[in-house]
């Protein structure tokens, strides 16, 4: 049945009637008659397409498709904020997209409706806006929409909770129940949402609930084919504390008429608040195998890494193994979307800036979901704030992106754009590398264009401080954790650099763990940011004040030991005291050389002898060093770029 009407005109959705195996939830009986006959008028006007937004050469249009305080009458203005995107296309062809309309504000606890708009041409038109399933000053959220292509019916499943009138959020332990609706005539009308709670809720699931957010999926591969799959995740709660999080997939056999709980990954949670990884908020997607790669938001766990995998092999019953966290998968905190674009190439949309919610990217994999190109060759959307998405496929070789953005906050706006696999662009061959000559390492990429030079020893490279850049492929030696350590190198910088000039960049970026070296007009600065326990991170900076940037090569270290952080630069040190704690836990991992790890910042001029020690050196030692580029053993290297040239990359993919 519909919801009712709040005061002032309001687009909603006809209720069909609930099939025998799916009971009702009761809900108010005022107003039901006048509702539905209201439903049946305001049909014809849903149908009506809003005129599509601008779009761009290239294969690539977009469009805002939710905006608190736009839209047709007096609809949209009821919604402070719309969050939380979903988007499906049904087995008929037309394109749903889910959203949260937040009644009073942007909390994730408040007066939540859950809203759609329907499209019937790909997303070039919308529909307007219509309720599904009504908060009525209740949180009811965390779409997770699926199809079932055998008979048409789209299955919603979402995740209700009291609301509270202000931006707060919900209370710890917050009852969250699952909750499941359906259509069966395109996403036109849809049935009451049904408690599922006794089905895929345990007992001692008891502080958090959460279904998807995002499309779920059907498999169709193997003796499962049909299965209808959605991710979720929970916490539970011993009455002081949360102790453990637990990652799970929800099945039906039976086109969600009935559900129940399949793979359980639980992370437990010590009693100081560490956890190895919180797996949450699981996008999901079918190898041409029958394989499940559920891939999901890492939460702040000791594991390195914002972006975590695990596989089910045997149709969503069980994980191979826990989840693994993804140390290079660039990306904050965040929601993220894969989808197969066709078996050879599958799409991931999250924002690349691994420190905060901005610069929404499609990433591709060539191996169904194993490994994701890097942030420098995905396709950037918006170099906006951006957050949570949603994709689906629209038709061959063209997909649909759903995701919240905004000039000022990613809560501002949830745009719609569409886009080809012209213009995502082909699979790009390797890039030019330079040797890495510490043990066991191989080759680091060499980015933009940086070209040789003549060096402080042999050769060097050249960064133009506009998109040149060396950067390490991840390898398990290279974070520091909470030893010792030095960092050296050479570079030259010319008086008419600007800004920040980073020269060396190490683990995350922000107020995530770290080390980093960079010069400004005004010296040299050591910095280092580490966390031990709960946490929270610590941040010790050494600086070496003076003009170097003045086109002649200069000699920079960076040791941590005996509880100091040291900075040395042409033989001068400044000491400080240091922090204790690894400088590569949680956060996403990278080593750059000439570029912050977020891309916003390059260094220009000449860099040579880059080296990383897995221990701090000596006095004596960083004198030979400095003086004749030898006399330290090179067992402890961690990395070693001499920085000699480049080597053209070898023959482009076929």
């Amino acid at each position: 049945m519909a919801p009712l009407p709040r005061t002032g005109p309001r687009h909603t959705v006809t209720a069909a009637p609930c099939a025998p195996s799916w009971p009702s939830r009761t809900r108010r009986a005022a107003g039901r008659t006048a509702a539905a006959a209201l439903s049946v008028a305001l049909l014809t006007l849903a149908l009506q397409p809003v005129p599509a937004g601008a779009s761009g050469p290239g294969g690539f249009e977009e469009r805002v498709l939710f905006k608190a305080g736009q839209g047709e009458g007096d609809t949209e203005r009821d919604y402070a904020c719309f969050r939380i995107p979903a988007l499906v296309t049904t087995a008929r062809g037309a394109l749903l997209a889910f959203a949260e309309g937040r009644r009073h504000n942007c909390g994730d606890a408040t007066d939540i409706d859950l809203v759609l708009k329907r499209s019937t041409d790909g997303g070039r038109t919308w529909g307007p806006l219509r309720v599904v399933d009504e908060g009525g000053g209740d949180t009811h959220g965390n779409p997770a929409p699926v199809v079932d292509r055998r008979t048409g019916r789209i299955v919603l499943a979402t995740t209700h909770n009291a609301g509270r009138p202000d931006a707060g959020n919900c209370d710890v332990p917050c009852d969250r129940t699952p909750h499941v609706q359906y259509s069966d005539d395109d996403g036109t009308t849809w049935s009451r949402p049904h408690d599922i709670t006794r089905e895929i809720r345990p007992r001692g699931w008891n502080s958090w609930y959460a279904t998807g957010p995002g499309h779920g999926i059907q498999l169709a591969h193997g003796p499962h084919r049909g299965r209808l799959v959605v991710g979720v995740n929970a916490e539970s709660h011993n009455g002081t504390r949360v102790t453990s999080d637990h990652a799970a997939l929800a099945l039906s056999d039976d086109g969600g008429a009935h559900w129940r709980l399949g793979a359980v990954d639980t992370q437990r949670i010590a009693r100081d608040g560490t956890y190895r990884q919180m797996p949450s908020e699981l996008t999901l997607a079918e190898r041409s195998d029958g394989a499940i790669h559920v891939n999901g938001r890492e939460q702040g766990g000791t594991d390195l890494g914002n972006r975590t995998v695990a596989v089910s092999r045997d149709g969503g019953d069980t994980f191979d193994g826990p989840f693994q966290a993804v140390p290079d998968l660039y990306a904050p905190m965040v929601q993220g979307s894969v989808v197969p674009l066709r078996d050879g190439r599958w799409l991931l949309s999250a924002p690349a800036d691994p420190d905060r919610r901005r610069t929404m990217t499609i990433r591709s994999s060539y191996d169904q979901g194993r490994t994701w190109e890097s942030v420098g060759r995905g396709r950037r959307v918006t170099a906006d704030w951006s957050g949570y998405s949603d994709m689906a496929v629209l038709s061959p070789g063209t997909a649909g992106l759903l995701y919240e953005a905004g000039k000022a906050d990613a809560h501002d706006e949830i745009r719609f754009a569409r886009f080809t696999e012209g213009w995502l662009g082909p699979r790009r061959g390797p890039d030019p590398t330079t040797p890495d000559r510490a043990p066991g390492a191989w080759g680091a990429t060499v980015l933009g264009g940086a070209r040789p030079v003549v060096g402080r020893f042999g050769g060097a490279l050249s960064f133009d401080g506009t998109d040149d850049a060396v950067r390490l492929p991840y390898r398990r030696e290279l974070p520091l954790g909470e030893r010792d350590f030095t960092a050296t190198l050479w570079f030259r910088a010319p008086a008419t650099a600007r800004g920040e000039q980073p020269l060396l960049w190490m683990g995350g970026v922000g107020g995530a763990p770290q080390v980093s070296l960079r010069s400004d007009a005004r010296g040299v600065t050591g910095s280092l940011t580490a966390i031990t326990g709960p946490g929270p991170a610590r941040s010790v900076t050494a600086r070496a004040v003076g003009a170097y940037e003045d086109g002649t090569w200069h000699f920079v270290a960076l040791r941590r030991g005996a509880g100091r952080l040291t900075l040395t630069v042409d033989g001068a040190s400044t000491e400080v005291a240091g922090v204790r704690g690894s400088v590569s836990r949680t956060s996403t991992f990278g080593v750059h050389v000439g570029q912050r790890p977020d891309g916003r910042g390059f260094f220009s001029g000449d860099l040579d002898e880059v080296r990383v020690y897995g221990r701090g050196l000596s006095d004596a030692e960083l004198t030979r060093l400095h003086g004749s580029n030898d006399g330290v053993s090179p067992r402890a290297l961690r990395l070693w770029l001499p920085l000699d040239g480049v080597s053209p990359p070898p023959r482009p993919f076929p």
